[in-house]
């Protein structure tokens, strides 16, 4: 990931994109930053235009002014777009900012001006008329500008880690998409995400089986003897701390949670109700498998409350923390 300490030992302050600027992103940057100001330095990449100005904000020429208006102001590195914002309502014409802003960032994390990026919610259609954003989503776009071709989403809170082994697809395709390949693969990467970027040296993974009892020997569904079981084998011969597959009726509760350090699941809702349930507002976003930290919060543009000032910035400032945390920094409260 490179150095994120400049010349002067400081840690690199967190790159901040804007997201999409109907949304509730320009509302979420002023709310953290009343909540962290010099605690934890970071700069919003976009508009000054587009903030409410419940806050104070000034406007930097490069990322490392950060660490000294950070305490006063929020920081913005500006990027000016065409046109201004209307809450809750999306404009194509903005779409090339949004682009530029997540282009931006990630480009001073992997040139050390940044420690990570954090990105605020995109709206993909707006994106795709307005620039013809051909990607599925941000992290599809992310992983293409890291030069990498298969990355993880983990969701993270203090309760918990989860990793859905598949994502976006309907339950009666699970059994196909689950692939031995597939599973080492995302096994493989969260092991190494959570050596290089959580410390942690040979991390405790915990892997839930695909059906009830995870199969009951066979009795109900032959996946977990057939598909999952033989993967953890082989990891576990290498040297991994791996459990499973276990029956995921049974993961979650607090002294289960004690006995792992992340928790892979094999379809989108086994992971993520387990988290929304435990901590919905703290949960977390994290891309593993890039080569620099990214984090995001856990929730969408939200234009039904755009310029509402209803805005919950608890995610947002969870993603902020965990992103300097990985970075090696330290965060009270």
């Amino acid at each position: 990931m490179g150095d994120t300490r400049p010349a002067s030992g400081q840690i690199a302050p967190v790159a901040l994109s804007c997201g999409e600027p109907a949304g509730i992103g320009p509302e979420l940057a002023e709310r953290c930053w009343e909540a962290l100001k010099g605690a934890l330095p970071f700069y919003l990449i976009g508009d000054p235009a587009h903030l409410p100005g419940s806050v104070p904000h000034q406007v930097i020429a490069d990322p490392a002014e950060a660490h000294c208006v950070a305490p006063d102001a929020l920081p913005v590195l500006a990027l000016p777009f065409d046109g201004p914002r209307v809450p809750g309502v999306a404009q194509p014409a903005h779409a090339s900012g949004v682009i530029a802003a997540i282009e931006t960032g990630v480009a001073q994390v992997r040139a050390g001006q940044a420690s990570a990026i954090c990105t605020l919610p995109i709206h993909k259609q707006a994106l795709a008329e307005g620039a013809g954003f051909a990607y599925p989503g941000h992290t599809e776009f992310l992983a293409d500008l890291g030069g990498v071709d298969e990355v993880v989403m983990m969701l993270a809170s203090d309760q918990l880690r989860v990793v859905p082994v598949t994502i976006h697809i309907a339950l009666q395709d699970v059994p196909a998409a689950l692939t031995p390949e597939l599973l080492e693969r995302r096994v493989r990467i969260t092991r190494d995400a959570l050596v290089a970027q959580f410390g942690l040296n040979n991390p405790r993974i915990a892997v839930a089986g695909l059906n009830p009892h995870a199969g009951e020997g066979g009795r109900m569904g032959h996946e977990d003897m057939a598909v999952i079981a033989p993967v953890l084998d082989k990891l576990r011969a290498e040297g991994m701390q791996i459990t499973g597959p276990l029956p995921a009726d049974t993961m979650f509760h607090a002294r289960a949670r004690a006995g792992y350090d992340v928790a892979v699941c094999m379809y989108h809702d086994q992971a993520l109700i387990p988290i929304k349930t435990l901590d919905f507002d703290r949960g977390v976003n994290v891309t593993l498998g890039l080569p620099f930290i990214r984090t995001s919060p856990d929730h969408g543009t939200a234009f039904d409350i755009a310029g509402t000032g209803a805005a919950n910035p608890t995610s947002t400032l969870e993603a902020l923390k965990l992103a300097w945390r990985m970075a090696g920094g330290t965060v009270s409260g």
